[in-house]
This record gives C-alpha cells, structure tokens and sequence, in this order.
C-alpha cells in the first residue's frame, strides 16, 4: 500500500499543516529562534523578581525581597520629604508679617497655587471661580470691602464671618425702612432715587425736587452708617455707596428694593473649618488677585 507523501509548499519548502482556506494553504513553519530568545529572558527576569522584590504571599504575610523594597516605606519617605519641604514656606507665611510676605515673589507662587485650590473647595460656591461674585455676593477682587480690605481686616473678617455663629462676628443689617413703616412709600422712592444718584449720572426724568427731598432724607436717616458722604464705614459693615460696587445691584428698582425690605448677609466664620496658615494664604490669595482701581 502507498504511503501518502506530506504536501510540502513548493516555494519555502516548509510542510503544510492540511488545512486550507479558500485556496490558501496554512504552513507549518518552525517557532521563530528569537522567541525562545525572549521567552527566557522573560523567565529569567521572573525569577530575579521573584527573590529580590516582594512578591510572594504567606498568609498574613509576604516574601521581602533580597533589596527589602517596600512600597509603603517608600511612600511613608516621600511624603516625609514632601512634608519637609513644605514646613519650610509654612513656617514663614505663619510667622512673616503680610507684606514681607507679599514682597517675596517665591512664597507669593506658593500661595498663588495653594490659595487658588483653598477657594476652590471652600469660597468659590458663593464668590464663584473667578471671586467676582454675584447677586448677594460681593466681588472679591475690588477695594470695596464692607468690614476693611487691609490683609489683616480680611484675615478678621474670615475668622469670624458675618453674622455668623462665631462670639465675635461682624454683625450687620440693613434696616427695612419701607415694610417696618419707618418711611412712607414716596420717601423710600425719593431716598432711592437720591443714592441711586451717588454712582450713577443724572437720568433727565428724575424729578430734581425729589432728589433734593431724598437727600434730606437721606441726611436724617442713613448718614450714623453710611455717613454724611455716603462712603460707608468698615467699622459697621455699611457699604459706600458712591462707587459701582454693588452687593444686591446698583440699579434703581433694586436700590429701591433694598431700602423697603432691607438686606441682612451672612458670611460663615472658618476659624473651626481652617487653619490659621489656610485663612492666611486664603487672605493673601485675595489681596493678590484684587483688580488695581479705586
């Protein structure tokens, strides 16, 4: 009886395996040397790695390694290191008085960075990202401040917040003077219409007899906080009201608003919720990012 002859590929002279697939024969050509090459050495590593990294489980515990490598240990280092490093600026902003502090363009990086995550996660839900704020919100990044913009007034204010559960809030509040029947109806109006002028040009159909009137009134009414020039004063929170700086909105129908229902704020006080060294960068951060202006 014959024996079949294996089919052998006419062109590399490698045998066929027997099996096709539309016309194309699949050849049973050798493992390429290179790959018992690395084959090896990847065995060869493993076994290296294997006795000198930790690498086997014993239960509770595991094999050391001959190196004692240990990626806790070295994280434990690293943040030892990192630890180091920063005790090294905290210190000083901790202890530096503000300015020295600000005069010093590397502890300023320093507090650039670490303010803008602070404000990030503890201010920005009020004053927003950029600290411009919003209705009910003061923008940050002016020199209008209701309790002081000096570093250390601001420092103040974060500590103990505005009518806040702290002992030694600010404590401040806008009367109502039209719902609690302290001034009839027209004289909010003409009062409104009085310091709406103290921040914006004069609109041709004010009625001139009315400002005159609400100037007076505002002389017997509004002066013992905002004083005689309307400017404010940082020791009772009250807000000048000459500039474009506006809480609540500096358009009549809302000064109106604010003048008949008056306005009561409320800032938390973060001595329990941060450091000392946070609400320091935090104040730093501010004073940094203010906008040069009046």
């Amino acid at each position: 009886m014959a024996v079949e002859q294996p089919d052998r590929d006419s062109y590399t002279g490698y045998l066929t395996t027997g099996h096709e697939w539309s016309g194309l024969k699949e050849l049973n050509t050798p493992v390429p040397r290179v790959l018992y090459f690395f084959l090896t050495l990847a065995f060869l590593f493993s076994v290296g790695y294997w006795v000198l990294m930790p690498a086997w489980p014993l239960g509770v515990t595991y094999t050391k390694g001959l190196l004692g490598i240990d990626q806790r240990t070295l994280v434990t280092a690293s943040l030892q290191d990192a630890a180091l490093e920063r005790s090294v600026w905290t210190k000083r902003i901790e202890t530096e008085d503000f300015s020295r502090i600000q005069s010093d363009a590397r502890l300023m990086t320093i507090v650039r960075e670490t303010g803008h995550t602070l404000f990030g996660n503890n201010c920005a839900a009020c004053h927003g990202t950029d600290a411009k704020g919003g209705p009910g919100f003061p923008d940050l990044t002016t020199n209008s401040w209701l309790w002081g913009g000096k570093p250390e007034e601001i420092f103040n204010t974060i500590r103990v917040g505005v009518n806040s559960t702290h002992p030694d809030t600010h404590v401040s509040q806008m009367p109502a003077f039209g719902r609690d029947q302290m001034l009839p109806r027209q004289d909010v109006i003409k009062v409104a219409s009085y310091i709406y002028l103290l921040s914006h040009p004069r609109p041709a159909d004010m009625d001139p007899a009315n400002i005159e009137a609400g100037k007076a009134i505002f002389a017997a009414n509004c002066v013992a906080c905002h004083g005689a020039d309307a400017k404010g004063n940082p020791e009772l929170g009250a807000p000048n009201l000459t500039d474009r700086f506006w809480i609540y909105g500096g358009d009549f129908d809302t000064i109106d608003t604010t003048v008949w229902g008056g306005r009561q704020g409320h800032m938390p006080t973060w001595e329990s919720r941060l450091s000392q060294l946070d609400r320091k960068i935090l104040t730093l951060y501010l004073v940094d990012k203010r906008i040069p202006g009046p």
